[in-house]
């Protein structure tokens, strides 16, 4: 209105300007109804300009009279759903604040109050009987949600999540494959649907979900890739020990599959190495060993490669672990693999350089139990016990649990993959179930006397080297009878002593 008056006031004086400018006042005449009125042109013009904006003016007052009880409507309305929002901010809040039945009043005021967004509403409304405990109003509210396509997808979610509260993993599953179906971009859908495959054990059907998975973008590349490379492993676990030929075959091309997807995964990697061996193909498998070390080295997979040739002599073994040790030389289970390489040939000292550094700070029972070995063969039994009591009390290492008892690497059940699955996808580490549950693992430490007579001569490495496999080292399976050493001089014997007292090597001495 201001502007209109101002428009005006400008237009009347451009008008009296360019009259004035004009030098000629020229004349105006009207008559109506009896009455003339005579004046300049100018002042007639600035007259019609005046009756014109009266005129204007009436008519936009007339309008707004009219436009009134609309305008309060307008209000009203815009005043209700100010209060419909706010309700549902609220219920919102008090949902997501757990407080049910806060959230359940919130949820009755703004379906009295909302009207142009009744999705929420209804997802309120569900989602506060679902907090307030009231499971089957929750289950109506969306069930009712399940009528309209845009809500389709919460409903099956709220569903899925109410049948798993009363405990119908069926019913939930079914939603889950609903919305699975119905979404593209539905990665709850497609978590519950994996993880319902793993607890099955159900290797192929968890492969295709993964390989789904990663064409709608729901997964990266990278942790769809693991996945694979877990499954793959899994199946042919499963599969490994099948009577049927053709079962051992898929196990084969399944382990196969899995190195060449991730050749730094060691289950992967051993499974394919140990059906490799048993079908003769020794030269792919130690391929796919030096692989894996050249990656991430492990000591399931030093003795895998141990494995490839048991009908070898020590220092043909010793030099294949020098061999596989160089692949990754600065690595610390490359280390270990020379220190046990230098056991073989008899060379302690050299098993003692490898190995040092590894147990100077907080040795692992394995390193201790490595050093104890080394200790014995050099002829120092106090040295070996004491590093036998150190193991006792030191942790055990997270890999070298992946080895049960017998030797077999990643024994794991169904179950045990499943989790790893899961828990290498995401992450890119190995999970350790053995040591988790506390199992028997292969023996860390070795079997020593567990006393002896101080007087007694301690034995040489050639007679250390001639006791049974389990004490001679973790590396040396059994084989062949060791390498003869070259004779040594006899021995001075020291000049008879009265026979001392025995007694235990953990018995403290007397101080003198």
């Amino acid at each position: 209105m201001i502007r209109t008056f101002l428009l005006f006031v400008l237009l009347v004086g451009a008008v009296a300007v360019a009259f004035a400018l004009a030098g000629e006042p020229g004349r105006a005449s009207v008559e109506w109804l009896g009455w003339r009125a005579d004046t300049t042109a100018a002042a007639g013009v600035c007259a019609i300009l005046v009756l014109a904006f009266f005129a204007v003016t009436l008519w936009r007052l007339g309008l707004w009279l009219a436009e009134a009880p609309r305008r309060a409507a307008r209000r009203k309305a815009e005043a209700r759903r100010r209060q419909g929002a706010d309700a549902l901010t609220r219920g919102f809040l008090a949902a997501a604040a757990a407080d049910g039945s806060e959230a359940r009043r919130l949820a009755q005021v703004a379906s009295d109050l909302v009207e142009e967004t009744p999705a929420l509403v209804r997802l309120l409304a569900a989602q506060a009987a679902e907090i307030a405990g009231d499971r089957p109003a929750a289950k109506a509210a969306y069930n009712a949600m399940l009528g309209f396509p845009e809500m389709r997808l919460a409903a099956h979610r709220g569903l899925m999540q109410t049948a798993l509260a009363q405990g119908d993993r069926a019913d939930a599953l079914a939603h889950a494959k609903a919305a699975y179906a119905e979404a593209k971009t539905g990665r709850w859908a497609w978590r519950a649907l994996i993880e319902d495959r793993l607890e099955n054990g159900d290797w192929p059907a968890a492969l295709e979900l993964v390989q789904s998975a990663l064409t709608r973008k729901i997964v990266s590349p990278i942790s769809a890739e693991r996945a694979r490379t877990a499954l793959l492993a899994a199946s042919a676990a499963g599969l490994e020990t099948d009577p049927d030929p053709r079962r051992r075959s898929e196990a084969e091309g399944f382990a196969l599959q899995s190195a060449k997807l991730n050749p730094g995964f060691a289950p992967g990697v051993v499974l394919a190495a140990r059906i490799l061996a048993a079908s003769g193909k020794t030269g792919r498998a130690a391929l796919l060993i030096e692989q894996a070390w050249k990656l991430a080295p492990h000591p399931a997979l030093a003795l895998a490669w141990r494995d490839l040739n048991g009908g070898e002599t020590p220092k043909a073994r010793a030099a294949r672990f020098e061999a596989l040790a160089q692949l990754n030389p600065e690595h610390r289970e490359s280390r270990l693999l020379r220190a046990e390489r230098a056991l073989l040939l008899h060379e302690p000292a050299e098993a003692a350089a490898f190995a040092a550094p590894l147990a100077e700070a907080q040795p692992s029972a394995r390193v201790c139990g490595l050093m104890a070995r080394i200790a014995f063969a050099a002829g120092q039994a106090d040295e070996a016990r004491a590093w036998m009591a150190r193991g006792a009390a030191a942790p055990a290492e997270a890999d070298w649990s992946d080895l049960d008892p017998q030797g077999r690497a990643f024994a794991y059940t169904p179950t045990d993959w499943a989790r790893l699955v899961s828990a290498f996808s995401e992450t890119g580490e190995l999970i350790h179930p053995r040591l988790e549950r506390r199992e028997r693992m292969l023996s860390e430490l070795p079997e020593l006397p567990p006393a002896y007579e101080p007087a007694t001569p301690l034995l040489a490495p050639e007679d250390y080297l001639a006791l049974d496999a389990g004490d001679a080292g973790l590396f040396d399976d059994g084989g062949p009878d060791l390498e003869p050493l070259p004779p040594e001089p006899p021995r001075p014997r020291p000049p008879a002593k009265p026979a001392p007292r025995r007694r235990l090597a953990s018995s403290p001495r007397t101080a003198k």
